[in-house]
Protein backbone atom coordinates (compact mmCIF):
# COMPACT_ATOMS: atom_id res chain seq x y z
CA UNK A 1 0.00 0.00 0.00
CA UNK A 2 1.64 3.35 -1.44
CA UNK A 3 1.55 5.94 0.68
CA UNK A 4 0.78 9.85 0.54
CA UNK A 5 4.78 10.16 1.96
CA UNK A 6 6.05 7.64 -0.90
CA UNK A 7 4.06 9.82 -4.17
CA UNK A 8 4.99 13.17 -3.70
CA UNK A 9 8.48 12.49 -4.41
CA UNK A 10 7.60 11.02 -7.74
CA UNK A 11 5.16 13.82 -8.24
CA UNK A 12 7.84 16.07 -7.67
CA UNK A 13 10.45 14.37 -10.05
CA UNK A 14 8.26 13.85 -12.60
CA UNK A 15 6.95 17.57 -13.05
CA UNK A 16 10.95 18.67 -12.99
CA UNK A 17 10.95 16.36 -15.95
CA UNK A 18 8.37 17.80 -17.74
CA UNK A 19 9.44 21.24 -17.58
CA UNK A 20 13.21 20.77 -18.40
CA UNK A 21 11.88 19.28 -21.47
CA UNK A 22 9.14 22.15 -22.32
CA UNK A 23 12.54 24.01 -21.52
CA UNK A 24 14.57 22.02 -23.66
CA UNK A 25 11.23 22.18 -26.70
CA UNK A 26 11.18 25.99 -26.42
CA UNK A 27 14.71 25.99 -26.96
CA UNK A 28 14.73 24.24 -30.10
CA UNK A 29 11.74 25.76 -31.19
CA UNK A 30 13.96 29.49 -30.96
CA UNK A 31 16.65 28.66 -32.69
CA UNK A 32 15.00 26.84 -35.52
CA UNK A 33 12.83 30.13 -36.06
CA UNK A 34 16.08 32.34 -35.62
CA UNK A 35 17.82 30.19 -38.53
CA UNK A 36 14.01 30.31 -40.81
CA UNK A 37 15.33 34.42 -39.79
CA UNK A 38 18.70 34.26 -41.12
CA UNK A 39 17.84 32.21 -44.11
CA UNK A 40 15.30 34.52 -45.20
CA UNK A 41 17.60 37.39 -44.65
CA UNK A 42 20.26 35.87 -46.50
CA UNK A 43 17.54 35.24 -49.55
CA UNK A 44 17.25 38.22 -49.23
CA UNK A 45 20.74 39.73 -49.58
CA UNK A 46 21.04 37.45 -52.62
CA UNK A 47 18.19 39.30 -54.64
CA UNK A 48 20.12 42.14 -54.78
CA UNK A 49 23.05 40.52 -56.29
CA UNK A 50 24.05 41.03 -60.01
CA UNK A 51 21.95 38.55 -61.91
CA UNK A 52 24.73 37.14 -64.00
CA UNK A 53 26.34 36.12 -60.56
CA UNK A 54 23.41 34.38 -59.17
CA UNK A 55 23.23 32.68 -62.44
CA UNK A 56 26.62 31.63 -62.16
CA UNK A 57 26.46 30.66 -58.18
CA UNK A 58 23.11 28.81 -59.13
CA UNK A 59 24.73 26.61 -62.38
CA UNK A 60 27.98 25.62 -60.52
CA UNK A 61 27.36 25.27 -57.28
CA UNK A 62 29.93 22.52 -56.76
CA UNK A 63 32.98 24.55 -58.69
CA UNK A 64 35.93 25.23 -56.61
CA UNK A 65 37.56 28.70 -55.87
CA UNK A 66 40.13 28.46 -58.46
CA UNK A 67 37.73 27.72 -60.88
CA UNK A 68 35.65 30.06 -60.45
CA UNK A 69 38.25 32.57 -59.76
CA UNK A 70 39.30 31.35 -63.70
CA UNK A 71 35.68 31.92 -64.61
CA UNK A 72 35.81 35.25 -63.21
CA UNK A 73 39.01 36.54 -64.92
CA UNK A 74 37.72 35.11 -68.31
CA UNK A 75 34.27 37.97 -67.72
CA UNK A 76 36.56 40.13 -67.12
CA UNK A 77 39.15 40.00 -69.90
CA UNK A 78 36.26 39.63 -72.10
CA UNK A 79 34.30 43.16 -70.51
CA UNK A 80 37.66 45.00 -71.72
CA UNK A 81 35.59 47.83 -74.17
CA UNK A 82 37.84 49.69 -76.83
CA UNK A 83 36.71 52.97 -77.72
CA UNK A 84 37.96 54.84 -80.40
CA UNK A 85 40.89 57.04 -79.74
CA UNK A 86 39.46 60.04 -81.55
CA UNK A 87 36.00 61.17 -80.43
CA UNK A 88 34.17 62.81 -83.51
CA UNK A 89 31.79 64.70 -80.66
CA UNK A 90 34.72 66.47 -80.37
CA UNK A 91 36.20 66.73 -83.60
CA UNK A 92 35.22 70.42 -84.32
CA UNK A 93 36.95 71.74 -81.62
CA UNK A 94 40.04 69.65 -80.51
CA UNK A 95 41.94 71.89 -78.58
CA UNK A 96 38.90 73.48 -76.70
CA UNK A 97 38.10 72.09 -72.89
CA UNK A 98 37.88 68.14 -72.96
CA UNK A 99 40.10 66.93 -75.42
CA UNK A 100 39.28 64.30 -78.96
CA UNK A 101 41.91 62.47 -77.62
CA UNK A 102 40.96 59.54 -75.35
CA UNK A 103 37.94 61.26 -74.12
CA UNK A 104 36.85 59.21 -71.87
CA UNK A 105 39.65 59.70 -69.13
CA UNK A 106 40.52 62.75 -67.46
CA UNK A 107 43.86 64.10 -66.99
CA UNK A 108 45.89 64.76 -63.38
CA UNK A 109 47.99 67.39 -62.47
CA UNK A 110 50.92 67.88 -60.30
CA UNK A 111 51.48 71.72 -59.10
CA UNK A 112 53.19 73.41 -61.56
CA UNK A 113 53.34 70.39 -63.87
CA UNK A 114 51.76 69.74 -67.53
CA UNK A 115 48.65 67.43 -67.20
CA UNK A 116 49.21 64.21 -67.72
CA UNK A 117 47.54 60.47 -67.07
CA UNK A 118 49.18 57.53 -65.79
CA UNK A 119 48.48 53.92 -66.03
CA UNK A 120 48.67 51.97 -63.65
CA UNK A 121 47.32 54.41 -60.88
CA UNK A 122 44.74 55.41 -58.38
CA UNK A 123 42.81 57.01 -60.88
CA UNK A 124 42.83 54.44 -62.96
CA UNK A 125 42.13 51.72 -60.25
CA UNK A 126 45.25 49.91 -61.20
CA UNK A 127 44.37 49.20 -64.74
CA UNK A 128 47.06 49.25 -67.40
CA UNK A 129 46.32 51.84 -70.47
CA UNK A 130 45.77 49.16 -73.94
CA UNK A 131 46.39 50.65 -77.44
CA UNK A 132 45.23 48.96 -80.49
CA UNK A 133 45.14 50.05 -84.33
CA UNK A 134 47.26 50.64 -86.93
CA UNK A 135 45.38 53.36 -89.17
CA UNK A 136 48.45 56.40 -90.02
CA UNK A 137 45.11 58.25 -91.52
CA UNK A 138 41.96 58.42 -89.27
CA UNK A 139 42.35 58.22 -85.55
CA UNK A 140 39.15 57.09 -84.88
CA UNK A 141 40.08 53.46 -86.20
CA UNK A 142 42.76 53.27 -83.89
CA UNK A 143 41.37 52.43 -79.93
CA UNK A 144 42.53 52.42 -76.26
CA UNK A 145 41.01 50.54 -73.51
CA UNK A 146 42.00 50.06 -69.83
CA UNK A 147 41.97 46.55 -68.09
CA UNK A 148 43.21 44.72 -64.95
CA UNK A 149 46.84 43.10 -65.65
CA UNK A 150 45.32 39.77 -64.58
CA UNK A 151 42.58 40.18 -67.46
CA UNK A 152 44.55 41.52 -70.40
CA UNK A 153 42.31 41.70 -73.77
CA UNK A 154 42.52 38.11 -75.59
CA UNK A 155 45.61 38.05 -78.00
CA UNK A 156 47.32 41.48 -75.91
CA UNK A 157 50.74 41.68 -76.21
CA UNK A 158 52.43 43.39 -72.83
CA UNK A 159 54.88 45.88 -73.00
CA UNK A 160 57.46 46.00 -70.41
CA UNK A 161 58.49 48.93 -68.72
CA UNK A 162 57.79 52.39 -69.25
CA UNK A 163 56.33 54.32 -72.20
CA UNK A 164 55.72 57.44 -73.00
CA UNK A 165 52.48 58.07 -75.45
CA UNK A 166 52.09 61.52 -76.88
CA UNK A 167 49.70 62.96 -78.92
CA UNK A 168 50.42 66.04 -80.83
CA UNK A 169 47.83 67.79 -82.66
CA UNK A 170 50.46 69.21 -84.97
CA UNK A 171 53.30 67.68 -85.95
CA UNK A 172 56.72 65.72 -84.84
CA UNK A 173 59.06 66.48 -87.60
CA UNK A 174 58.59 70.59 -86.60
CA UNK A 175 61.69 71.91 -84.20
CA UNK A 176 58.73 74.25 -82.05
CA UNK A 177 56.39 71.37 -82.25
CA UNK A 178 58.30 68.47 -81.30
CA UNK A 179 59.78 70.43 -78.73
CA UNK A 180 56.75 71.38 -77.41
CA UNK A 181 55.67 67.45 -77.41
CA UNK A 182 59.05 65.99 -75.57
CA UNK A 183 59.33 69.15 -73.00
CA UNK A 184 56.61 67.99 -70.68
CA UNK A 185 57.90 64.19 -70.89
CA UNK A 186 61.39 65.25 -69.28
CA UNK A 187 59.66 67.22 -66.90
CA UNK A 188 57.71 64.07 -65.49
CA UNK A 189 61.75 62.43 -65.59
CA UNK A 190 62.69 65.28 -63.50
CA UNK A 191 59.98 64.55 -61.19
CA UNK A 192 60.29 60.61 -61.30
CA UNK A 193 64.16 60.00 -60.09
CA UNK A 194 64.52 60.40 -64.24
CA UNK A 195 63.04 57.30 -64.93
CA UNK A 196 63.89 56.25 -68.92
CA UNK A 197 60.75 55.16 -71.56
CA UNK A 198 62.01 51.98 -72.82
CA UNK A 199 59.41 53.06 -76.22
CA UNK A 200 57.66 56.22 -77.39
CA UNK A 201 54.10 55.89 -78.81
CA UNK A 202 53.17 59.01 -81.23
CA UNK A 203 49.98 60.22 -82.50
CA UNK A 204 48.94 63.21 -84.37
CA UNK A 205 45.19 63.38 -84.54
CA UNK A 206 44.78 60.05 -83.11
CA UNK A 207 46.53 58.56 -85.71
CA UNK A 208 50.37 56.80 -85.60
CA UNK A 209 53.26 58.39 -85.93
CA UNK A 210 56.74 56.46 -86.08
CA UNK A 211 59.46 59.19 -86.16
CA UNK A 212 60.38 62.68 -84.60
CA UNK A 213 62.55 65.06 -86.74
CA UNK A 214 66.31 64.22 -86.48
CA UNK A 215 66.61 67.80 -84.01
CA UNK A 216 63.98 66.61 -81.99
CA UNK A 217 65.16 62.94 -81.44
CA UNK A 218 68.80 64.59 -80.77
CA UNK A 219 67.44 66.09 -78.36
CA UNK A 220 65.64 63.41 -76.67
CA UNK A 221 68.94 61.11 -77.09
CA UNK A 222 71.36 63.82 -75.18
CA UNK A 223 68.28 64.16 -72.61
CA UNK A 224 67.68 60.39 -71.87
CA UNK A 225 71.28 58.81 -72.99
CA UNK A 226 69.66 56.85 -75.31
CA UNK A 227 67.69 56.60 -79.19
CA UNK A 228 64.49 57.07 -78.66
CA UNK A 229 62.58 54.06 -79.97
CA UNK A 230 58.67 54.09 -81.32
CA UNK A 231 56.74 51.54 -80.79
CA UNK A 232 55.69 49.65 -84.00
CA UNK A 233 51.72 48.08 -84.21
CA UNK A 234 51.83 45.38 -86.84
CA UNK A 235 48.49 43.73 -86.43
CA UNK A 236 45.36 45.31 -85.69
CA UNK A 237 43.46 42.59 -83.86
CA UNK A 238 46.48 42.57 -81.40
CA UNK A 239 46.53 44.93 -78.20
CA UNK A 240 49.33 46.37 -76.77
CA UNK A 241 48.92 46.64 -73.23
CA UNK A 242 51.43 48.94 -71.00
CA UNK A 243 53.21 47.68 -67.48
CA UNK A 244 53.30 51.81 -67.04
CA UNK A 245 52.65 54.30 -69.13
CA UNK A 246 52.65 58.01 -69.09
CA UNK A 247 50.23 60.17 -71.10
CA UNK A 248 50.19 63.57 -72.02
CA UNK A 249 47.89 64.95 -74.35
CA UNK A 250 48.61 68.73 -73.94
CA UNK A 251 51.67 69.20 -74.41
CA UNK A 252 53.45 71.53 -72.28
CA UNK A 253 50.20 73.24 -70.99
CA UNK A 254 49.71 73.93 -67.43
CA UNK A 255 53.19 73.97 -66.58
CA UNK A 256 54.52 77.07 -64.56
CA UNK A 257 57.66 79.06 -65.92
CA UNK A 258 59.57 78.47 -63.05
CA UNK A 259 59.18 74.48 -64.06
CA UNK A 260 60.03 75.67 -67.77
CA UNK A 261 63.14 77.00 -66.87
CA UNK A 262 64.41 74.28 -65.04
CA UNK A 263 63.52 71.53 -67.57
CA UNK A 264 65.06 74.10 -70.54
CA UNK A 265 68.21 74.46 -67.99
CA UNK A 266 68.09 70.39 -67.59
CA UNK A 267 67.97 70.04 -71.40
CA UNK A 268 70.15 73.06 -72.34
CA UNK A 269 72.89 71.34 -69.85
CA UNK A 270 72.41 67.71 -70.90
CA UNK A 271 72.80 68.83 -74.65
CA UNK A 272 75.87 70.46 -74.50
CA UNK A 273 77.59 67.54 -72.60
CA UNK A 274 76.47 65.00 -75.40
CA UNK A 275 78.19 67.65 -77.72
CA UNK A 276 81.03 67.83 -75.99
CA UNK A 277 81.12 71.32 -75.64
CA UNK A 278 81.83 72.56 -72.11
CA UNK A 279 82.62 76.22 -71.02
CA UNK A 280 86.85 75.70 -70.96
CA UNK A 281 86.55 74.20 -74.24
CA UNK A 282 84.22 76.81 -76.20
CA UNK A 283 86.62 79.77 -76.79
CA UNK A 284 83.32 82.44 -77.17
CA UNK A 285 83.73 86.51 -77.67
CA UNK A 286 82.55 88.67 -75.03
CA UNK A 287 79.76 89.67 -76.80
CA UNK A 288 78.30 87.18 -79.50
CA UNK A 289 76.04 88.96 -82.40
CA UNK A 290 74.82 85.95 -84.11
CA UNK A 291 72.30 86.15 -87.89
CA UNK A 292 70.89 82.66 -88.13
CA UNK A 293 69.71 83.07 -92.34
CA UNK A 294 67.15 81.01 -94.00
CA UNK A 295 66.83 80.30 -97.45
CA UNK A 296 63.91 80.42 -99.62
CA UNK A 297 60.38 81.18 -97.91
CA UNK A 298 61.05 83.95 -94.96
CA UNK A 299 64.67 84.69 -95.91
CA UNK A 300 65.49 88.33 -96.30
CA UNK A 301 65.51 90.25 -99.86
CA UNK A 302 68.89 91.67 -99.91
CA UNK A 303 70.80 89.73 -97.14
CA UNK A 304 74.04 92.15 -97.77
CA UNK A 305 72.24 94.97 -96.56
CA UNK A 306 70.93 93.31 -93.70
CA UNK A 307 74.41 91.86 -92.33
CA UNK A 308 76.27 95.07 -93.50
CA UNK A 309 74.05 97.25 -90.84
CA UNK A 310 74.53 94.87 -87.91
CA UNK A 311 78.17 94.60 -88.62
CA UNK A 312 77.89 98.19 -88.75
CA UNK A 313 76.77 98.47 -85.23
CA UNK A 314 78.72 95.06 -83.25
CA UNK A 315 81.86 97.22 -84.46
CA UNK A 316 81.05 100.09 -82.40
CA UNK A 317 80.33 97.94 -79.24
CA UNK A 318 83.93 96.66 -77.94
CA UNK A 319 84.41 93.04 -78.11
CA UNK A 320 81.29 92.36 -80.27
CA UNK A 321 81.76 89.26 -82.85
CA UNK A 322 79.26 88.84 -85.45
CA UNK A 323 78.69 85.48 -86.80
CA UNK A 324 76.57 84.85 -90.47
CA UNK A 325 75.14 80.86 -90.32
CA UNK A 326 72.34 79.19 -92.37
CA UNK A 327 70.24 76.71 -89.84
CA UNK A 328 70.17 74.15 -93.08
CA UNK A 329 73.99 73.92 -93.30
CA UNK A 330 74.44 73.26 -89.62
CA UNK A 331 74.97 70.09 -87.85
CA UNK A 332 72.43 69.69 -84.56
CA UNK A 333 76.29 69.73 -82.71
CA UNK A 334 77.28 72.77 -84.71
CA UNK A 335 73.90 74.76 -83.53
CA UNK A 336 74.20 73.85 -80.20
CA UNK A 337 78.03 75.23 -80.35
CA UNK A 338 76.87 78.62 -82.05
CA UNK A 339 73.82 79.02 -79.81
CA UNK A 340 76.49 78.83 -76.76
CA UNK A 341 78.23 81.37 -78.27
CA UNK A 342 75.60 83.95 -78.91
CA UNK A 343 74.24 86.51 -76.63
CA UNK A 344 72.09 88.28 -79.51
CA UNK A 345 70.28 86.09 -81.76
CA UNK A 346 69.11 88.01 -85.17
CA UNK A 347 66.55 85.87 -87.30
CA UNK A 348 63.46 85.69 -89.41
CA UNK A 349 59.86 83.64 -88.23
CA UNK A 350 60.88 80.11 -88.70
CA UNK A 351 61.36 76.73 -87.05
CA UNK A 352 65.30 77.26 -86.76
CA UNK A 353 64.70 80.08 -84.09
CA UNK A 354 64.06 77.24 -81.28
CA UNK A 355 67.35 76.79 -80.71
CA UNK A 356 67.40 79.88 -79.00
CA UNK A 357 66.68 77.95 -75.68
CA UNK A 358 70.61 76.48 -76.41
CA UNK A 359 71.94 79.88 -75.63
CA UNK A 360 73.00 81.26 -71.52
CA UNK A 361 70.10 82.28 -69.76
CA UNK A 362 69.05 86.13 -70.58
CA UNK A 363 70.02 86.09 -73.84
CA UNK A 364 68.72 88.21 -75.93
CA UNK A 365 66.13 87.43 -79.40
CA UNK A 366 65.32 89.90 -81.84
CA UNK A 367 62.74 88.37 -84.68
CA UNK A 368 61.61 89.47 -88.10
CA UNK A 369 58.69 88.95 -89.90
CA UNK A 370 57.04 89.29 -93.86
CA UNK A 371 54.51 91.61 -94.64
CA UNK A 372 50.65 90.17 -93.92
CA UNK A 373 51.50 88.14 -90.42
CA UNK A 374 50.77 90.62 -87.96
CA UNK A 375 47.13 90.93 -89.29
CA UNK A 376 46.87 87.02 -90.21
CA UNK A 377 49.48 85.19 -88.67
CA UNK A 378 47.57 84.69 -85.43
CA UNK A 379 49.04 83.40 -82.18
CA UNK A 380 51.80 81.14 -83.78
CA UNK A 381 53.85 84.15 -84.57
CA UNK A 382 54.30 84.48 -80.80
CA UNK A 383 55.25 81.23 -80.28
CA UNK A 384 59.43 82.64 -79.70
CA UNK A 385 58.09 85.13 -77.51
CA UNK A 386 56.52 82.24 -75.24
CA UNK A 387 59.71 80.09 -75.97
CA UNK A 388 62.34 82.94 -75.06
CA UNK A 389 59.90 83.50 -71.63
CA UNK A 390 60.11 79.77 -70.66
CA UNK A 391 63.82 79.28 -71.11
CA UNK A 392 65.08 82.52 -69.94
CA UNK A 393 66.15 84.36 -72.70
CA UNK A 394 64.79 88.28 -73.05
CA UNK A 395 62.77 88.66 -76.41
CA UNK A 396 63.87 92.10 -77.92
CA UNK A 397 60.77 92.60 -79.69
CA UNK A 398 59.48 92.24 -83.76
CA UNK A 399 60.00 94.02 -87.30
CA UNK A 400 57.02 93.38 -89.44
CA UNK A 401 57.80 94.15 -92.71
CA UNK A 402 55.07 96.62 -94.18
CA UNK A 403 56.10 96.30 -97.41
CA UNK A 404 55.23 93.29 -100.19
CA UNK A 405 53.18 91.56 -102.45
CA UNK A 406 49.88 92.65 -102.86
CA UNK A 407 47.14 89.80 -102.30
CA UNK A 408 43.91 89.76 -104.73
CA UNK A 409 41.79 89.54 -101.65
CA UNK A 410 41.63 91.61 -98.88
CA UNK A 411 44.71 92.65 -96.38
CA UNK A 412 42.47 90.60 -94.03
CA UNK A 413 41.34 87.89 -95.87
CA UNK A 414 43.21 84.69 -94.10
CA UNK A 415 43.00 83.79 -97.76
CA UNK A 416 46.03 85.64 -98.30
CA UNK A 417 48.36 83.92 -95.37
CA UNK A 418 48.63 80.54 -97.37
CA UNK A 419 48.33 82.26 -100.99
CA UNK A 420 51.14 84.89 -100.65
CA UNK A 421 52.30 85.92 -96.98
CA UNK A 422 52.77 82.86 -95.00
CA UNK A 423 56.58 81.68 -97.68
CA UNK A 424 56.75 85.27 -98.62
CA UNK A 425 60.68 87.35 -98.30
CA UNK A 426 61.26 89.62 -95.94
CA UNK A 427 62.55 93.45 -96.78
CA UNK A 428 64.69 95.70 -94.46
CA UNK A 429 64.63 99.48 -92.88
CA UNK A 430 68.68 100.30 -92.35
CA UNK A 431 67.56 103.05 -90.34
CA UNK A 432 65.32 100.88 -87.97
CA UNK A 433 67.22 98.15 -87.82
CA UNK A 434 70.11 99.98 -86.97
CA UNK A 435 69.05 101.64 -84.01
CA UNK A 436 67.13 98.46 -82.68
CA UNK A 437 70.44 96.50 -82.42
CA UNK A 438 72.29 99.83 -80.80
CA UNK A 439 69.48 99.19 -78.13
CA UNK A 440 69.79 95.54 -77.81
CA UNK A 441 73.78 95.82 -77.77
CA UNK A 442 73.94 98.53 -75.65
CA UNK A 443 71.65 96.27 -72.80
CA UNK A 444 73.62 93.24 -73.28
CA UNK A 445 77.26 95.75 -72.82
CA UNK A 446 75.72 96.76 -69.71
CA UNK A 447 74.78 93.44 -68.39
CA UNK A 448 77.93 91.82 -69.30
CA UNK A 449 80.05 94.79 -67.43
CA UNK A 450 77.66 94.72 -64.81
CA UNK A 451 77.83 91.21 -63.73
CA UNK A 452 79.72 88.82 -66.45
CA UNK A 453 78.20 85.77 -64.71
CA UNK A 454 74.71 87.63 -64.65
CA UNK A 455 73.09 85.62 -67.91
CA UNK A 456 74.41 82.02 -66.51
CA UNK A 457 72.04 79.28 -65.81
CA UNK A 458 73.43 76.06 -64.37
CA UNK A 459 72.98 74.79 -68.34
CA UNK A 460 75.83 76.85 -68.97
CA UNK A 461 78.28 74.65 -66.72
CA UNK A 462 79.65 71.27 -67.53
CA UNK A 463 78.12 69.23 -64.99
CA UNK A 464 74.62 68.82 -64.84
CA UNK A 465 72.39 68.19 -61.67
CA UNK A 466 71.72 64.97 -60.89
CA UNK A 467 68.02 63.65 -60.20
Amino acid sequence: MTTKASVWPRLVTCLSSLKLYLTALCLVATVFVLLQICSFQITQRSLSLPPALLTYLKHQPDQTYENKTAYLVEKLRESVTFLPLKDIRFSNKPLEGHTWFMSSLFDNQTRGEAQYQEFPSDSSKGRLLCLKGIDEHDGAWNYYALAWPEALPTNAILQEGLTFVSYNHYDYGNLWHGLTAAVPFVSWSLRNRCEKPQKWVLYHWGELRFWMGHWVSEILRATYGQEPEFLHFVDENKPVCFEKAVVMRHNEAGMSRERRLEVFDHVRCKVRNYCNITSAETSRPRIGMTLLLRTGARSFKNESVVINVFKKECERVDGCVLNVSYSDNLTFCDQVELMKKTDVLVSPHGAHMTNLFLMDRNSSVMEFFPKGWLKLAGVGQRVFQWGANWSGMRHEGTWHDPVGETCQFADTDRRCMSLVFKNAMIGYNETYFGEWARLVLGKVNIRKKESPEHNKGYGSVDVCPQC
